[in-house]
C-alpha cells in the first residue's frame, strides 16, 4: 500500500470510528434520506423524443418505487438495525424500539412506500407508522416553497446560479462535452453529426437541440435551468435507475450502458443539480423548513422536552425524514456540505442516499453532533446485496464548516452546531 493510501486508510479510520471519549454514548440519531430505486417520473412518450428505441417498461405508474428498489430499502433498514444495535442505542431484535422510532415521509407513493420498507427491515413484525400528509398534499417540510409565507425572489434565485457559471451558461456544453457525446452514444448508437451514418435513425428531439436558458422560476419552481443540461439531468438519472433496478440486455441503456459509462453520464444529473438545487439563495429557500425540523428534534434530544417544530416526541432514539434527491442537495447548498463515495459523483444523491446526524453525549454530559452522507454502491443496488457490519453501505464523514476538524472525526460540539445550523436557516422560510 502507498504512503498516500496509508495516510487515507488512517483518516478513515479516526474519521468513522468512536468519539474521542471512548466513554460517549449515542444518544439520538436524525436519518434524512432519499427514497429508494423508482421508475422515471416523465411518461413514456416523453422519454421517447430522445431515443429511438423503447424505453424499458417497469411494470410500476411514473415515479413509483420500484419492487426492487423497495427490496434495498427493507436491506438498507436491516443494515440500519444492526448497525444502531451495535452502538447501543437500541435493541438488537425485537419491538421495544418501535415507540422510540418515528418515520416522516413526503405524500408520494415512493417516499411513502420507502419509510414502510425502511420500517419493515430496521423493525420487523412491529408495525410501525410512517406519517405523511394527505397523499397529493404538498408538505412543506419537503419543498419550503410550500409555506407561502414568505415572498421569494425569484429574479435573485436566477441570478444566483448565473453567478456561478457566468453570462453565458452555453459554455457548460463545452464542459460536459465527453458526458454529453457519452449519453448520446447510449441514447441513439452514434453521435449526430460525428460517427452517425446517413441511415440513423434520429430521435425527434435532439439532445443538444435548444440552449441552455436560467431564468426566473414559475409556480412551485425558484428559478429555471432549462435546455440541454436540464434534459440530460433526467436522461441520465433514468439510465441510473435502470442500472441500479438490476436491469440487463436490451433493457439496460438497450445494451449500451455499463458502469463505467454510467459513471461519465452521471456528471450530468450532478452539475444540474448542483446549480439548480445546490445554489445558497434557492437551497435556503426550499432547505431551510426541513433543516430548521431537523434543528428542533435534535434541540428536544438534547433537552428531554418538547421543542416547537421538533418530530416526534422526547426520549425518541431514531427519527426517519424520508424525501427526495432535492433534500439532499438543498441541506449541502445550505450549509456547504460536500461529500464523495467511490463509485460516485461529488455530491451525488444516489437512490436510499442519507444525511445522518448523530447526537453523542459524552461521560460529563457534553453533547456533539457527527454528520456523514452513506448510501449503497452501484453494484450492491443492483445485485441486492445483504448488508451487514462486516459488507456496510458507502459512507463518507462530512464537514460541517464552522465547526469541527479533522483529528476529532469532524464531531461538531452541540453549541457550535446549534449555531452554524441557526445562521444557515432562512426564518422566513419556516414554519413549526
Amino acid at each position: 500500500m502507498s504512503k498516500q493510501r496509508r495516510t487515507i486508510a488512517a483518516l478513515s479510520l479516526i474519521l468513522l470510528g468512536a468519539p474521542a471519549n471512548a466513554r460517549a454514548q449515542l444518544k439520538y440519531v436524525v436519518v434524512v434520506t432519499r427514497h429508494g430505486v423508482r421508475s422515471p417520473t416523465w411518461t413514456a412518450d416523453r422519454l421517447q423524443q430522445y431515443a429511438p428505441q423503447p424505453w424499458p417498461d417497469w411494470k410500476v405508474p411514473p415515479g413509483f418505487l420500484t419492487l426492487h428498489g423497495r427490496a434495498l430499502m427493507k436491506i438498507f433498514g436491516v443494515y440500519y438495525r444492526a448497525y444502531l444495535a451495535n452502538a447501543g442505542l437500541v435493541s438488537a431484535n425485537g419491538c421495544a424500539d418501535a415507540a422510540r422510532t418515528y418515520f416522516w415521509a413526503d405524500t408520494d407513493q415512493r417516499t411513502i412506500e420507502t419509510g414502510n420498507a425502511l420500517a419493515e427491515g430496521l423493525l420487523p413484525g412491529c408495525n410501525v407508522p410512517v406519517h405523511s400528509l394527505p397523499e397529493g398534499t404538498k408538505d412543506p417540510l419537503f419543498d419550503g416553497l410550500a409555506i407561502k409565507l414568505a415572498h421569494p425572489d425569484r429574479n435573485l434565485a436566477a441570478a444566483a446560479i448565473l453567478g456561478r457559471i457566468g453570462a453565458q451558461p452555453n459554455a457548460l456544453l463545452e464542459t460536459y462535452r465527453p458526458a454529453f457525446e457519452q449519453l448520446q452514444q447510449i441514447l441513439i448508437g452514434c453521435i449526430p453529426g460525428a460517427t452517425c451514418g446517413t441511415g440513423t435513425k434520429l430521435p425527434a428531439q435532439p439532445l443538444l437541440g435548444p440552449p441552455i436558458r436560467v431564468a426566473p422560476g414559475q409556480a412551485d419552481s425558484l428559478a429555471d435551468v432549462t435546455g440541454p443540461l436540464s434534459t440530460a439531468s433526467t436522461l441520465a438519472e433514468n439510465l441510473t435507475l435502470e442500472y441500479t433496478d438490476g436491469m440487463s440486455g436490451s433493457e439496460l441503456g438497450w445494451g449500451r450502458l455499463n458502469e463505467s459509462t454510467l459513471r461519465q453520464v452521471m456528471a450530468l444529473h450532478t452539475a444540474y443539480a448542483d446549480l439548480a438545487r445546490r445554489t445558497n439563495y434557492s437551497a435556503r429557500v426550499r432547505g431551510s423548513n426541513l433543516a430548521s425540523h431537523v434543528l428542533d428534534s435534535l434541540r428536544q434530544a438534547v433537552i428531554g422536552k418538547p421543542v416547537p417544530g421538533g418530530l416526534g416526541k422526547p426520549g425518541d432514539t431514531v427519527l426517519f425524514l424520508v424525501g427526495h434527491d432535492a433534500n439532499l442537495s438543498n441541506f449541502s447548498g445550505m450549509l456547504n456540505l460536500s461529500w464523495l463515495l467511490p463509485g460516485y459523483q461529488r455530491d451525488d444523491t444516489p437512490p436510499g442516499g442519507a444525511l445522518v446526524f448523530e447526537l453523542w453525549r459524552a461521560a460529563g454530559g457534553a453533547y456533539t453532533v457527527r454528520t456523514y452522507y452513506t448510501a449503497q454502491s452501484l453494484e450492491q443496488m443492483r445485485q441486492a446485496i445483504p448488508l451487514n457490519l462486516s459488507s456496510p453501505p458507502e459512507r463518507a464523514p462530512v464537514f460541517l464548516p464552522g465547526c469541527g476538524s479533522a483529528a476529532e472525526g469532524f464531531d461538531c460540539e452541540w453549541p457550535a452546531f446549534e449555531r452554524t445550523m441557526a445562521g444557515a436557516i432562512d426564518p422566513a422560510s419556516v414554519t413549526k
